[in-house]
């Protein structure tokens, strides 16, 4: 058999990597688990047996892949094709400037402009990435971000991959940069006196942000102040500055608790006050805003309510006033404050809404669409002080719309949509919202798109999946994916439980002890979407990555025989033994993810799918995995473990690929173009196993 350039597809010569077997046994709870590859760990990644292995796993990949490069070159010219050779963000003004990013063609990375006074004004040079990249595989810009005056710029840097930043300062007027730089940063608030900058350290091993610090300009790292230090290792730290400017937040949280600390800016280097002590199970988020603080808490109900109080009786939650009662049906997610009015993101039935309530009157409107699957959220509102807010549209046909709306008038603005170069007509395409029923009776939501023309009810499907963190897995527009749609593919999004598209409690059922949900839904939407003919049965893929392979991982153990072929990135597989320890970066914070091994009821439950634990002897779909060596989320020996038994015990003759990127982290690829390179390779792996 031969592509379409006459290329074999299958080298019977080709023969893959064989990981050597090193016994080792893990016993816990009385249970003991043989894991013959975890020799593949090496936290320093140097050691040369295990580079080596996975050299020769790249090198494998490669080769199997080779008959596909005419096919995967292609897929990429396509996809950097559609891209518009020179992109500008859309500007906005703040204290005196408008600011604008911009794409230079030819550019892997944005660089940044402000003009003073109004647009026509001469441009002045913030920052060029491209600059900054120089020099480097990986590169990766965190905070930008500038003092109060608008003179000093403060930003952060990742050139591993590993999302431990380095804060840089410069200055603006001089264009020097300043001698300051402070290594392993999360993120970073200016003060409001133009001198003082707080920061959130990481741990160095764990890489959990744990630390907050306050930097003066010009002194010294080390006696810089320790403002607060959090010492639960399940709880994550972070901070932001309120609406008002006048508090810093520090924002304490875990996976279903958290507290809030504030510092006033005009008194910084006063110890944080604890506004609300944390109560297990109760989720609080706050901003403050014309003397008033406002809560997004779950205490009245686990689908959120936002309320309100004055500063001095924030203890008191008796005292707080109500201005959205929690709803059954209605999860509320977020919410802004502009000049004299309220805008409330919600999600109701699976799709985002967005709502506008006025401070005073308490008149309502909606924000009105008619994709019938879509996503909606804010786009970045800097000042407070007016009634224009921006906001951003995009569904599974619709590219990404910029709109400034007049809340006064309701006249709405298109600032900017992006565009898809070439002959792209979104009148080809037709999205759909399915809802199909599980095992247990619950209706699982699915959102899907395909070409009209190419549409015959024996497509090529490929389903994507998620499902964990709460995190909602919305309709988006992917210009990439047109390489699918126009060959004739149908794309759809399985919003399984363990997201948080159908409320609070479709987040709960996909955690801890119901996280089999999650896999029931997956391979219930698969099979339905069959049934529907939405997918030939002998021409169905999956795709998941990071949580999203955890996913891949269990169902394809489960039930293998639905799916041609499938593809994991950064696949979280070897769930046990990382959550058993406690020196990998995240563990600790996820124990109410997933829950904590230690204990005899988790521990087995994780055991039941874990996706390295239950490998067995049988028939699995090609199968293509990815990963990064410094990846910090999902450490890279999870999926070089899991091939490697995979290769061991499948029973089939199937692909199995293997391909760790030696220079980057979870993200991938950094650069505009350059992960295009990975969804390429991908498409490519696709497009020949729906023909063959």
């Amino acid at each position: 058999m031969t592509d379409n350039s006459g290329h074999p597809l299958h080298d019977t010569k080709l023969t893959p990597p064989i990981a050597a077997k090193h016994p080792y046994t893990h016993e816990n709870h009385g249970h003991h688990r043989q894991d013959d590859y975890f020799w593949l760990r090496d936290d320093e990644r140097k050691a040369c047996e295990v580079l080596d292995y996975l050299h020769q796993e790249n090198s494998y990949t490669e080769q199997a892949l080779k008959p596909l490069a005419p096919l995967q070159q292609e897929l990429y010219r396509e996809m950097v094709a559609r891209q518009e050779p020179e992109l500008e963000s859309v500007p906005y003004f703040k204290k005196g400037y408008w600011y604008q990013s911009r794409f230079t063609e030819g550019e892997d990375y944005r660089a940044y402009y402000r003009h003073k006074g109004e647009l026509a004004a001469p441009e002045e040079l913030i920052i060029d990435c491209n600059q900054r990249a120089q020099g480097h595989d990986y590169y990766q810009l965190g905070d930008l971000t500038l003092s109060a005056n608008s003179l000093i710029l403060a930003y952060s840097e990742d050139t591993i991959g590993r999302r431990q930043y380095k804060l840089r300062f410069k200055n603006l007027q001089t264009g020097e940069a300043l001698p300051d730089e402070i290594e392993n940063i999360s993120e970073c608030v200016w003060a409001n006196d133009n001198q003082h900058i707080f920061y959130v350290r990481k741990h160095p091993q764990t890489l959990l942000p744990y630390q907050v610090y306050l930097h003066c300009l010009g002194s010294c790292i080390e006696d810089d102040l320790l403002v607060y230090e959090e010492l639960n290792d399940t709880f994550y730290t972070s901070i932001y500055k309120t609406r008002s400017e006048q508090y810093l937040v520090i924002a304490i949280e875990s996976t279903t608790t958290s507290e809030v600390r504030l510092i006033p800016l005009d008194r910084i280097e006063s110890s944080p006050e604890v506004f609300l002590p944390r109560s297990p199970g109760h989720e609080y988020r706050l901003d403050h805003f014309r003397g008033k603080f406002y809560i997004l808490s779950n205490q009245p109900g686990k689908n959120f309510a936002l309320l309100n109080t004055t500063g001095n009786r924030h203890q008191d939650t008796k005292e707080w006033t109500t201005l959205i009662e929690a709803r059954q049906e209605i999860l509320l997610e977020h919410f802004e404050l502009m000049q004299d009015w309220l805008i409330v993101e919600e999600r109701s039935e699976g799709l985002p809404r967005m709502r506008q309530i006025h401070l005073t009157s308490g008149e309502e409107r909606n924000f009105e669409f008619n994709d019938p699957t879509y996503n909606l959220l804010a786009h970045y509102n800097p000042v407070a002080d007016t009634n224009k807010f921006r906001y951003q549209y995009v569904s599974m046909t619709t590219p990404s719309s910029i709109y400034e709306l007049d809340l006064d008038s309701g006249e709405r603005q298109l600032l900017k949509q992006s565009k898809v170069m070439g002959n792209f007509d979104s009148s080809n395409y037709k999205s759909e919202r399915l809802w199909i029923s599980v095992r247990d009776n619950t209706r699982v939501p699915v959102s899907l798109v395909y070409h009209k023309n190419k549409f015959n009810h024996q497509n090529p499907l490929l389903l994507y999946g998620y499902g964990a963190y709460g995190h909602s897995l919305d309709a988006d527009f992917s210009s990439a994916n047109l390489s699918l749609l126009d060959r004739g593919f149908v794309y759809a999004i399985a919003h399984v439980r363990g997201g948080e598209e159908l409320g609070r409690n479709w987040y709960d059922k996909g955690r801890l002890l119901h996280k089999q949900n999650s896999f029931n839904d997956f391979i219930d939407v698969s099979r339905g979407l069959v049934d529907k003919g939405y997918a030939a049965a002998n021409k169905l893929m999956a795709m998941g990555g990071s949580a999203g392979g955890l996913l891949m991982g269990a169902v394809i153990n489960q039930a293998p025989e639905l799916y041609k072929a499938v593809i994991a990135a950064v696949p979280f597989v070897d769930v046990v033994s990382t959550m058993l320890d406690e020196s990998i970066p995240l563990t600790t914070g996820e124990y109410d993810e997933w829950g904590n091994p230690n204990y005899e009821q988790d521990y087995h439950n994780m055991l039941s799918y874990s996706p390295y634990d239950q490998v067995k002897a049988q028939n699995y779909p090609h199968l293509l995995v990815s990963t990064g060596l410094h990846d910090s989320q999902v450490q890279y020996w999870e999926p070089a473990k899991w091939v490697a038994k995979l290769r061991e015990l499948k029973t089939d003759d199937n692909q199995l690929l293997l391909y760790t990127d030696m220079d980057a982290g979870h993200s991938g690829k950094s650069g505009r173009f350059k992960h295009f390179e990975d969804t390429a390779r991908e498409f490519a792996f696709l497009l020949h196993h729906a023909e063959h």
